[in-house]
């Protein structure tokens, strides 16, 4: 059984994991770089220690010194959060070499559903259906544009070992498309180290809806409902909530088994995502699946009553799901509004620095996760998210006019957040009509002043 973890992350997220652990009795172990040492996930874990500089490279990054640290402190497991290593197949592989629980699915499946091609290919044989598209990586720009005719412009452009909106490009057409072509291999050569691509139609003004799966290792696959994550900028989601506003209680069944099905076809463990793209007429395709926790499984865990980041060590310690599919409900509407230190009034930059008052919203149906507090320096390396609003109710209309007095109540002084941006959105009447589709953010910001965010 598990008795210390090393949670190999920072921010919310180790945050997050620390109180998980402190409930189930479980020690922790905090890395951290020299840039977070005032950070809210060092100061309660029951140890700390520090791995390096403030570049992610220097530190969270470095699996050899993550793996030196949970030698040395003698843990049996590593939580890897998102992002960063959670998703790097060879850490995984490193972990399970050095006899230490990695709590998360096994190194080959993070490998097969990290390679976006061969994951197309392998959910295609559970029979669930994929956006029409090339079928596998792309190498030579003339065969590329013969694949872009015969698909049919436009055409989304996509990094093989790609995420986050990086190595993405849209083309309109055989112009557009040499020079996106080009560019997209080049961001996904900087970012992931592998310039591969392939080419999917572009499916115009799609919903964004991933469905939550937990995989125990008895061979028993189930899902814990979706997550409308539409209201997307460049890519990187802005606003989640569940259930979706869209799906009707037959397509929600029917994506539900196909989510099952995919994650079976990966022979998978642990909490995964599977994501879709679903169109106006309810035609939903497999895009990809995210192979860790999400940022956004709080929304989840409000709708459902259950806790996923338990669950994750539950599976990890060899337990069997004690929950059927029969057993999951959904009675309850959940928000989740990402609160980012950038400025929406200048083209969202990045704001960096310490927060001066910091005052949270409470009250019924209101949660924050946040590393955050007041005289915390905000520092300038890492992703700028600093918390997550979580507002929930018996309905929709309830949940969203409790997100609205919750931003009217959150204050953060001394750098510029996305709150105001959150704000105008709960009040916008497409949003409220449950009509956004990852066209919605583009449009709403031509249509809404700066001033309103400042």
């Amino acid at each position: 059984m598990i008795q210390k973890i090393l949670i190999a992350n920072r921010g919310e997220i180790a945050l997050r994991i620390v109180r998980a652990c402190r409930e189930m009795g479980i020690k922790t172990l905090a890395i951290y770089s020299e840039a977070d040492v005032q950070s809210l996930h060092v100061q309660l874990a029951d140890e700390a220690i520090c791995i390096g500089g403030p570049k992610s490279a220097d530190s969270y990054l470095r699996a050899d010194r993550i793996i030196s640290a949970a030698e040395i402190a003698d843990v049996d497991a590593i939580h890897p959060g998102y992002g960063f290593l959670s998703e790097n197949a060879k850490f995984a592989e490193q972990c399970e070499s050095c006899n230490i629980k990695f709590i998360g699915p096994k190194s080959k499946s993070i490998k097969l559903m990290g390679d976006k091609s061969i994951a197309r290919e392998t959910v295609r044989k559970a029979h669930v259906a994929t956006v029409p598209g090339s079928d596998g990586p792309v190498e030579a720009e003339a065969e590329a544009v013969k694949i872009a005719r015969s698909i049919g412009y436009p055409v989304i452009i996509k990094a093989v070992a790609g995420g986050g909106g990086r190595g993405m490009r849209i083309a309109h057409n055989d112009v557009s498309f040499a020079k996106e072509f080009h560019v997209a291999r080049n961001e996904a050569e900087k970012a992931f180290g592998d310039g591969r691509v392939y080419l999917e139609k572009y499916i115009e003004r799609p919903r964004h809806i991933e469905f939550q799966i937990l995989a125990d290792s008895h061979g028993k696959v189930i899902h814990l409902g979706e997550r409308d994550c539409s209201v997307q900028r460049r890519h990187q989601k802005l606003i989640e909530e569940a259930p979706s506003p869209f799906l009707t209680p037959d397509l929600r069944k029917k994506m539900g088994k196909a989510a099952v099905r995919a994650a079976e076809a990966a022979e998978y463990e642990n909490a995964g995502t599977i994501e879709f793209l679903v169109d106006p007429k309810g035609n939903f395709y497999f895009i990809e699946m995210n192979t860790r926790i999400q940022v956004e499984h709080p929304v989840t865990e409000e709708v459902t009553g259950i806790d996923l980041v338990k669950q994750q060590i539950h599976i990890a310690n060899g337990e069997k799901l004690e929950f059927d599919q029969s057993d999951i409900t959904f009675e309850k509407h959940a928000i989740e509004c990402r609160i980012n230190a950038e400025d929406p009034a200048r083209n969202f930059a990045p704001s960096p620095g310490t927060v001066g008052l910091y005052y949270p919203p409470g009250g019924h149906g209101v949660r924050i996760d946040s590393h955050i507090y007041s005289g915390y320096t905000i520092p300038p390396y890492y992703d700028s998210m600093i918390g997550k609003l979580i507002c929930f109710g018996s309905t929709r209309k309830e949940a969203l006019e409790r997100a609205y007095r919750a931003l009217s109540e959150y204050l953060i002084r001394g750098v510029k957040t996305t709150i105001p941006l959150h704000k105008a959105i709960m009040a916008d009447p497409l949003f409220i009509e449950g009509k956004a589709t990852t066209a919605y953010m583009e449009e709403f910001l031509t249509r809404t002043t700066p001033e309103l965010f400042s």
